[in-house]
């Protein structure tokens, strides 16, 4: 029995190793390697090329190996079989760590204070607002968003969050659909985007919906923090809303092409944070557990969990 791994951009190696480890009985084979196509039950994908999955007569199931599936689902040669999405507890702490770091970037003015350091200026600002009189915005109340929430609640800040239907978080204001939006933007002074790409989000960080965050906060303007997908924003809408004020600053860790062109004006916007698409890494041990649990109970006749619904692309 075999298990696909197309992956493009990362090393199968630790992939293979980890996985074969912990499912003795199956040979992990790359398309380079991969022999007998019958013999292919699962599939591993992380940017797959177009068509790896077809024509695998015996497959079972495709699981993504980060965070989102938008990667899988543009493949139009897709079979029809369970896609399955990562939810894994070290992938999600390391979202986490990464939106409270650059939320208290940005409220405790890091920038400021090491540009005055490098300067050898000794100057504190007095409008330095408590985390309760900072209104954080989340898109998305998955389990990421959701997990988010809850540590930027327990830092103090004053924490809603939204979603296309209904979600309960404890202790957080939540919103959801259209009107939902608006009233969440209206509120907001860091906003914080961790939605999947889908045909209803792609675009919708832009001029429009900047324009719509609260201009009356601590911050003395609206942040924007985006670690959802590059598709989700409009980059010359974010540089313009730099520019102009619109917005005060910016932390970035997806990008529409990635590597971030060296010619990206985002690059050097003194209040932008750039990442290389590193906030919540996929560690092959962690994930390659959550992968090798998943296929052990399927093959007890359990269901599989977290499968998507490719109608809403999550």
């Amino acid at each position: 029995m075999s298990i696909l791994l197309a992956v493009t951009g990362w090393d199968a190696g630790p992939w293979r190793r980890r996985l074969e480890a912990k499912l003795p009985g199956h040979v992990v084979v790359t398309p380079e390697t991969a022999g007998d196509p019958a013999a292919i039950r699962y599939g591993l994908s992380w940017r797959h090329r177009p068509g790896a999955f077809a024509h695998l007569p015996n497959l079972r199931a495709i699981f993504s190996l980060g965070a989102g599936v938008d990667h899988v689902l543009v493949d139009p040669q897709l079979p029809e079989v369970p896609i399955v999405r990562v939810v894994d507890a070290d992938l999600t702490t390391r979202m986490s760590e990464w939106v409270a770091m650059q939320v208290l970037l940005h409220h405790r003015q890091f920038r400021r204070y090491d540009d005055q350091q490098r300067a050898r200026i000794w100057d504190e600002d007095e409008n330095q607002p408590a985390a309760r009189d900072v209104r954080v915005g989340l898109l998305g109340l998955g389990e990421l968003g959701r997990d988010a929430a809850l540590k930027l609640k327990a830092l103090g800040f004053d924490v809603a969050g939204w979603s296309r239907t209904p979600r309960d978080v404890e202790g957080v204001a939540t919103f959801s659909g259209e009107a939902g939006l608006e009233a969440l933007l209206r509120r907001t002074d860091i906003l914080v985007c961790l939605l999947p790409l889908t045909a209803q989000t792609r675009g919708m960080l832009n001029r429009a919906l900047f324009e719509k965050l609260a201009r009356d906060g601590r911050l003395g303007g609206p942040y924007l923090i985006n670690a959802g997908r590059g598709a989700l924003q409009v980059e010359d809408d974010i540089a313009g809303a730099i520019r102009s004020g619109l917005l005060k600053g910016a932390s970035l860790d997806v990008f529409q092409v990635e590597p971030l062109p060296a010619d990206s004006p985002l690059w050097g916007f003194p209040n932008v944070y750039v990442s290389p698409h590193n906030s919540a890494i996929s560690e092959p041990d962690a994930i390659a557990g959550y992968i090798a649990g998943q296929i052990l109970a399927f093959e007890r006749g359990e269901p599989l969990r977290n499968v998507v619904d490719r109608a809403r692309g999550y």
